[in-house]
């Protein structure tokens, strides 16, 4: 097989051929190892690498093949971390400078999964500073680019995760979400992305953000992301909001189909602002959703806008974890971090209570929403990829800081914990990706994989390739 084949092959494919002696865990090592060392230089999706441990790790998972050992349902094949979780021996610098230094003396539960499972690690993937924007810039690691347009940045805040899956690096890539950070640049760089419930993947040490961090998979295909999703999933002690139920089946039931589904769609949330080409687009994706069995009914929404709380509430954890940096630190960390840090300054203990109560006001009204639906689909994003190095569009208005205008698809299933996937549903004129958001029930992590598995069997992506990085 082809190296660059190799780097295209679905993780379930890959981990099949290597259990029948079809290729070895090296061969798969190595070709892995040469796309990142042609490719990282352009895209810069891997900050972190140690191949000679990589190698070794696959030589250890081709001495057991050939033993005859029982094999991990990810035996030698590749995953990537991204850089906000730690993995022990390997630095954790959360795209910070302030960080760039820190080595881990631990694998968070999600890391030691993959590993028992077989799986082998190739690297750490880019992050901007502390995840705090939904695009690819760090102080510390530069810009990451998209695959598709090498001009565009690849979203963020699982920036190289996404870069790293479309252009083939890595069959099995791990992001985190916290307000769109698995759908954003699942959404730019076209491939598959999903934010499970909350707590349905531990997150060692649990992030300070109240509850909107979700670690999830990015993959080129659904069946790689179930795979994936399936073993990263379910409770640790560790992890106090960690869900206590195990996960389902995800790779077993992924194509049972939808059929009688309720799903809603909605082309704009409501208020949301939405460039025409991606609302063609989508409405013509959520159509086909009918051949699937379900039934689909465009609704509107009239839930609280939440523009202002996600402002607010976004400074406010900001300000209360990175805040004490700034003295220090102000001249080398992200500029518009430090904005953000600095407009949350004036508000008080009492404010934050305030508007937490506005977001659990929020949270009723969400899931009172899906008592009639099961899957409600949405637009992933409002826009394309943006410009390398830019914060917002140049034709939506500009801030220092505040680039939630749009994303406003996708932060307000964090505050609400449901789980939500992106789906590639074909490209712009530009010649950039479109995304299709797929929301589901709280827990129902299920259907949202199966819906969105139902698409990919009718209109197939993973075929796509970036060309010139091929």
């Amino acid at each position: 097989m082809d190296k660059n084949d190799i780097g295209f092959t679905p993780a379930t494919d890959l981990a099949g051929l290597i259990r029948n002696k079809e290729i070895s865990p090296l061969e798969v090592a190595n070709a892995a190892i040469a796309r990142v060392e042609r490719l990282n230089p352009v895209l810069n999706a891997f900050c972190h690498m140690d191949f000679d441990q990589t190698r070794r790790d696959a030589h250890a998972a081709e001495d057991a093949v050939m033993r005859g050992d029982d094999l991990g349902p990810l035996h030698g094949v590749p995953f990537s971390i991204k850089d906000m979780v730690a993995v022990k021996g390997m630095k954790m610098c959360s795209g910070s400078n302030i960080f760039a230094d820190r080595v881990m003396d631990f694998d968070a539960p999600l890391v030691a999964r993959l590993k028992a499972a077989g799986g082998v690690l190739l690297g750490k993937t880019t992050t901007p500073e502390f995840g705090w924007r939904a695009t690819g810039d760090s102080p510390l690691t530069g810009s990451t680019l998209n695959p598709w347009n090498t001009e565009k940045t690849s979203g963020g805040s699982s920036a190289g995760a996404a870069s790293a899956a479309a252009a083939g690096m890595a069959p099995l890539n791990q992001g985190a979400d916290g307000a769109g950070s698995v759908r954003i640049p699942a959404c730019f760089c076209g491939i598959f992305g999903h934010k499970p419930t909350f707590g349905r993947v531990p997150n060692v040490p649990q992030s300070n953000n109240d509850n909107t961090s979700h670690p999830g998979p990015m993959t080129r295909t659904v069946a790689d992301a179930a795979l994936m999703l399936q073993i990263m999933a379910g409770p640790d002690p560790l992890d106090n909001t960690s869900l206590e139920a195990p996960p389902e089946d995800y790779s077993g039931r992924l194509d049972d189909g939808i059929k009688g589904l309720r799903i809603a769609y909605s082309p704009d949330l409501g208020r949301n602002r939405v460039d025409p080409e991606i609302a063609d687009a989508t409405a013509k994706a959520v159509a086909r959703f009918e051949a699937f069995g379900a039934t689909v009914e465009e609704v509107v929404i009239d839930w609280p806008d939440t523009a202002e709380l996600i402002h607010f509430m976004w400074s406010a954890h900001e300000v209360g974890n990175y805040g004490p940096y700034l003295d220090e630190w102000r001249d080398r960390m992200d500029p518009g971090l430090v904005a953000c840090i600095e407009d949350a300054m004036a508000h008080s203990a009492g404010d934050y209570v305030r508007r937490r109560s506005e977001k659990q006001a929020f949270n009723r009204v969400v899931s009172e929403f899906f008592t009639n639906y099961d899957l409600l689909l949405t637009p992933s994003t409002s826009v394309t990829a943006l410009d390398a190095g830019t914060l917002n569009p140049p034709d939506w208005p500009q801030t220092d800081w505040n680039w939630l205008a749009w994303a406003s698809f996708s932060y307000p299933f964090n505050f609400s914990g449901n789980p939500a996937s992106s789906v590639p549903i074909g490209f712009a004129k530009n010649g950039l990706p479109i995304g299709l958001q797929v929301v589901g029930k709280r827990f129902a992590d299920l259907a949202v994989l199966q819906a969105a598995a139902a698409y990919e069997a009718a209109y197939p992506w993973a075929q796509h390739r970036p060309s010139e990085l091929s």
